[in-house]
């Protein structure tokens, strides 16, 4: 196929006209970008397990298609395509120029190979399109034009490609029906949430290396996200990486329940301000674009950045947005005033005066930590102050003793600090893990275990700002160690409910549920393990009263109840807590609440017995 002078004119002003399109627009989406300040604490290291993540999410697409299977497949073979047919492209612009570089063996097979390949992607992004415009999941938001225009320039560029296998007899019209797509294409990309095919893998790989890794704060003048100056890097390139597919507000609880929360938002509004204000803006973030309401619904539960096939880290956002307005004093809320006055002025989120836990230590004659003892059991605010929390613990150390395993509680403890760290407030949060961290030093504490998720994840991840604690574990992971210790008992149908700061934060699921399994048969409830859904307590949440709209306790209670189960097993204190009013509200002879401690315990009561 030859081309006059006159055709590569024309080919060349178009294809000027269509870079230059493309580039007045994503050079200001790169200068909004490289304009941020730069991301605290940021490492590029360990780049091996960068490498690794770069190949496993963006390469095999493997996180797209196991969350959301059937389109996950279909837009795995869509950005395939779009990896196979890169090659294709430059030798049909090549080709214009009379400096073809497939007009040879390889290049004819590799020709009928994309056009093979070009078939599953027209029928992938057709897929996609009736999903979208028919279908219509209501997470996936309001019908875009632009999606559509885009849908149709990906399938006209795919069966052009095709026709000229079967007609290549027509095959400079098709080149020049293939080339008008492409033109077209490329200038919509960084107008359209399309960007993300160019900024998500480098998303994906300036990941912060750890799930929900709270940058910390640094000099006395930074707040956390308060207004436009305040957004980095990270930030900037994740808002504009957002593909809003919806997966967020899928599995959010809040969005779940009809709260104002969806996390979708959260990216988009960044991305709003950005393009009216900029990352020099003095302007709030929380107004306009961002709602400061929607922002403290959240409760942690990391279902969001868990799910995001883009790399977008929505907890690190919040949480950021969260700072911004408690440093600031721009967030008023009573009940929040009087949790973080009991933080600092009794040590624990519950309030009560430091006796009350002596005298709850004393009644169950639990040996002092002396530094000889080779666990230190950490109660926490459940465990020491709340009557529920109180049992478990009563019932862990119980399982304890049975196994011979010494242990001692400290003399004092405070909060580690986990819901001042979770709604913004650092300042109280630093308080506690310094003390902490002093307290466990001067104690001579060299393991930890404890029956709250969120003790577990603070101490061993947020402390670390502050200094190194002793390992610590969840006191699941304690029992399924010695699983073949505890006696089995009993024939019960239990259905075991995840807890996030357990599942997704710290990525344990088969130890609590060996442990439930003493008690009969473990079945789980519609949603599970890395889709679990959350009790509504996290984020310091349980000390912010009542909820609006629907309760998230009781959304997921129905789940619970659903499954026939006499028993449902828990392994955190806050879960049972909240569990404890909602599957009474939900049914007339609600199951067992039991946590995984008392399970554990019942066994050996019976063998006592």
């Amino acid at each position: 196929m030859s081309f006059s002078w006159v055709e590569r004119v024309i080919f060349l002003v178009a294809l000027i006209a269509a870079a230059g399109g493309f580039w007045l627009r994503f050079r200001k989406v790169a200068g909004r970008i490289r304009a941020a300040k730069s991301d605290p604490g940021f490492s590029i290291h360990p780049i091996p397990k960068r490498v690794w993540d770069f190949f496993w999410e963006v390469i095999c697409q493997a996180k797209v298609i196991k969350e959301r299977p059937l389109p996950g497949i279909a837009h795995a073979f869509v950005f395939w395509g779009f990896c196979i047919f890169g090659l294709i492209t430059l030798n049909h612009f090549a080709a214009a120029l009379g400096f073809p570089i497939l007009d040879n063996m390889f290049g004819e097979a590799y020709r009928k190979f994309a056009a093979w390949f070009g078939v599953a992607v027209a029928i992938s992004i057709f897929g996609l399109f009736v999903r979208r415009f028919f279908v219509r999941p209501r997470w996936l938001g309001e019908l875009s034009k632009e999606s559509g225009i885009i849908a149709f320039l990906i399938f006209a560029l795919m069966v052009t490609f095709i026709l000229v296998v079967i007609y290549p007899q027509y095959e400079k019209p098709l080149w020049w029906a293939h080339t008008a797509a492409l033109l077209a294409f490329m200038p919509l990309i960084p107008h359209t949430k399309h960007l993300h095919l160019l900024l998500s893998p480098a998303t994906i790989f300036l990941s912060r290396g750890g799930f929900s890794n709270i940058p910390p704060l640094v000099g006395d003048e930074d707040f956390g996200l308060d207004t436009g100056k305040d957004l980095t890097k990270l930030v900037a390139l994740q808002a504009y990486s957002c593909v809003e597919c919806g997966r967020c507000s899928q599995h959010c609880p809040a969005f779940n329940t009809h709260k104002v929360l969806d996390p979708k938002r959260i990216a988009l509004g960044v991305r709003e301000y950005l393009n009216e204000f900029g990352p020099q803006s003095e302007e709030p973030l929380l107004g306009t674009h961002l709602s400061q309401e929607a922002v403290f619904q959240c409760t942690t539960c990391g279902a969001c950045e868990y799910q995001c096939p883009v790399g977008i880290e929505h907890l690190p956002i919040i949480i950021g947005l969260r700072r911004g307005a408690v440093n600031t004093g721009k967030w008023e809320d009573d009940y929040g005033t009087k949790l973080f006055l009991a933080l600092e002025r009794n040590g624990n989120a519950l309030g009560f005066a430091s006796s009350e836990r002596e005298k709850f230590i004393q009644k169950q004659q639990f040996p002092v930590f002396d530094g000889t003892q080779e666990y230190c059991l950490w109660l926490g605010c459940m465990g020491a102050y709340d009557p529920q929390g109180r049992e478990i613990i009563s019932s862990f150390a119980q399982v304890m003793t049975y196994l011979g395993t010494t242990f001692g509680v400290l003399k004092k403890e405070k909060c580690t600090g986990d819901p001042a760290r979770r709604l913004g407030n650092d300042l109280v949060f630093q308080q506690l893990a310094e003390q902490g961290l002093e307290t466990l030093k001067s104690s001579k504490v060299a393991k930890i275990v404890s029956i709250c998720p969120h003790c577990v994840r603070t101490i061993s991840t947020d402390w670390r700002e502050f200094g190194e604690a002793p390992p610590i574990e969840h006191h699941s992971e304690f029992m399924a160690r010695h699983i073949d210790k505890l006696p089995k008992h009993g024939s019960d149908k239990v259905v075991f409910h995840d807890p996030c700061y357990l599942g997704r934060y710290r990525g344990v699921y088969d130890q609590p549920r060996a442990v439930a399994a003493l008690a009969g048969h473990v079945v789980d409830p519609e949603r599970s393990r890395e889709r679990s859904f959350c009790c509504g307590a996290g984020g310091g949440l349980a000390f912010l009263g009542e909820e609006t709209g629907d309760r998230v306790s009781h959304n997921r209670a129905k789940e619970l109840v659903a499954t026939g189960a006499t028993v449902v097993g828990a392994a955190c204190p806050f879960c049972n807590t909240m569990f404890r009013d909602a599957l009474a509200a939900v049914s007339e002879n609600p199951p067992k609440l039991l946590d995984i401690a008392q399970i554990a315990a019942a066994g050996i009561k019976n063998r006592a017995g």
